[in-house]
């Protein structure tokens, strides 16, 4: 994993696959677990589930620390509230720009 800032967008398209997903809300609910563990509650292989998590941790949403012969992986929340931070940017420019829209129609409704 590097350590410069990822993009938005790399998070977004790691975020597009329906089974990366998955895997997030499975680490997120169990804290950490391994491929193997993964793989057992999702229609795909171990391979799949260890292609995917590595993807995720290159846009580090997730992280993994060796435990003996396997694997260990968890959420990096990190990753997530970097992402969350940008879109509620966005959100509050946009919410900015509605609400200068809605007083010059106020504004021409009145006058």
């Amino acid at each position: 994993m590097t350590t410069e800032p990822i993009a938005a967008e790399e998070v977004f398209a790691a975020l597009a696959d329906p089974t990366r997903r998955r895997l997030l809300e499975l680490l997120s609910g169990r804290g950490d677990a391994t491929a193997t563990e993964l793989a057992a509650d999702l229609p795909v292989t171990r391979q799949a589930v260890v292609k995917h998590l590595a993807v995720l941790d290159q846009v580090g949403l997730v992280t993994g620390r060796r435990d003996g012969r396997e694997r260990r992986y968890q959420v990096r929340p990190a990753g997530l509230a970097a992402t969350a931070h940008w879109m509620n940017e966005v959100a509050a420019r946009w919410s900015s720009r509605l609400s200068a829209i809605k007083r010059l129609a106020e504004q021409a409704e009145q006058g």
